[in-house]
């Protein structure tokens, strides 16, 4: 799978308040596949098995805000800093996650997205 270009849409999480429930109406009502990272995530496979495109949260609660949308960043520091330097506050990280490193911020009109960088 090739790497996700830089400050690129990427990935896409899903609040969830029941993960086995909800990973369950995804493969019966779409036939997703899912990657399980223990009983607090599971990541959505990509639709030609390879990578992932998505994944089901159960630390981000579904409120009615909508999916937490993901961009790629070949540098995570500097990301941060533009996200600062552009007026975003920074609400998360960074932080570790398998695989890499995370910060999630809002914008001006308080939408909420993330930024991971691989490890």
């Amino acid at each position: 799978m090739p790497m996700p270009a830089h400050h690129a849409i990427s990935y896409v999480e899903l609040g969830v308040t029941d993960l086995v429930s909800t990973r369950a109406f995804y493969e019966a009502a779409f036939g997703w596949e899912f990657n399980d990272y223990g009983p607090a995530y599971s990541g959505i496979k990509a639709p030609d098995g390879e990578g992932e495109i998505g994944g089901l949260n159960p630390a981000f609660t579904s409120s009615g805000d909508g999916p937490l949308v993901l961009l790629f960043s070949e540098d995570l520091d500097a990301s941060v800093e533009a996200v600062r330097g552009a007026g975003g506050v920074i609400v998360e990280g960074p932080y570790t996650f398998p695989g890499g490193r995370r910060f999630e911020f809002t914008d001006p009109s308080g939408n909420r997205l993330g930024v991971f960088a691989a490890a």
